[in-house]
């Protein structure tokens, strides 16, 4: 849709990363949308030399718990003022050895065991995604490249089980989620990716690993294993790599490597083809239906201006 402030990258910030621009140098927009608010304002401004449009998942003093985020909202909002690709960050669990804290992963699979969440846009118009690839080839590609020159720990794939949350894991499910082939553990990637997938937008997914989820430890040598990748590792310092998992300690660990994420996501932003184009999952004569719904009148113009601007660098 046209919109003065046309934007075709987008960045949704995970726990942990509620701000992105320097002090003064971005705008501030309240995007209506039929689906209700977003979880924040969104701030458009510079990255890498790239028109960023940046929105926080979980609100910007983490007041949305992950089953309560409203990801249509924040998701159409994102496409009305222009978005074709996402990058979005989040913080993981690892469910495998080979995944411990501390390591960044570009996530290439999800298994979804969410229940409850609004995740189609298509409640009406029988569309059926084609999911099989979840995030974007090209993206990855692009991601893989850039993280992997950052000098730390770093998995160009993995597969991520999608929890309801809020509550963590049980030490059996643990075990459990990773016989079912999950490599991390998260509350947030779906239904967000396929929603983007909807309306047109691609995906690639940074996630940092807080912790060993519920102190995972199937094995004396895999935890003896997990702890020397982790004592070895020249990324944020990750002390206590097999402490059972608290919301504290997850904090604690993305407010260590903040500067990390942010300097990677902006990489991967100034990876990004400037001709990109997103993959057609579904046809895109219904993901313009969608972006056409007027049930509150809301549309990309209506866009306001927020009360504050961004504020400093994360």
């Amino acid at each position: 849709m046209e919109n003065d402030e046309a934007v075709t990258i987008g960045v949704i910030g995970g726990s942990g990363l509620y701000q992105l621009f320097e002090e003064g140098t971005a705008d501030e927009l309240d995007v209506p949308t039929p689906f209700g608010p977003t979880s924040s304002p969104i701030s458009i401004g510079t990255l890498a030399g790239r028109r960023v449009a940046f929105l926080t998942r979980h609100g910007r003093e983490h007041s949305v718990a992950p089953h309560r985020i409203n990801h249509r909202a924040n998701v159409w909002a994102l496409r009305s003022l222009g978005v074709r690709a996402i990058v979005s960050s989040s913080a993981v669990g690892g469910l495998h050895p080979g995944y411990a804290p501390g390591t960044f992963v570009v996530t290439d699979q999800l298994i979804d065991r969410t229940w409850g969440r609004a995740d189609t846009f298509f409640e009406d118009d029988v569309q059926h995604l084609s999911f099989a690839d979840p995030f974007d080839p090209t993206l990855r590609r692009a991601a893989i490249e850039a993280v992997s020159g950052l000098d730390v720990p770093f998995r160009p794939t993995g597969t991520c089980v999608v929890i309801q949350g809020p509550r963590f894991s049980t030490r059996a499910e643990s075990v459990w989620l990773r016989q079912a082939g999950g490599h991390t553990v998260n509350m947030t990637m779906t239904p967000e990716v396929p929603l983007a997938a909807e309306l047109g937008i691609a995906t690639v997914n940074l996630s940092f690993v807080t912790d060993a989820d519920a102190g995972l430890a199937p094995t004396e040598d895999e935890a003896a294993a997990a702890a020397a990748a982790a004592a070895a590792a020249s990324g944020p310092d990750v002390d206590d790599a097999g402490a059972v998992v608290t919301h504290a300690l997850v904090m604690e660990r993305l407010a260590r490597a903040n500067e990390v994420i942010v300097r990677a996501i902006g990489q991967i932003v100034a990876a990004i083809p400037a001709d990109f184009t997103p993959r057609e999952l579904v046809p895109t004569t219904a993901s313009a239906s969608i972006m056409q719904a007027q049930s509150t009148g809301a549309t990309a113009t209506q866009a306001q201006p927020a009360a504050s601007t961004a504020g400093a660098t994360a």
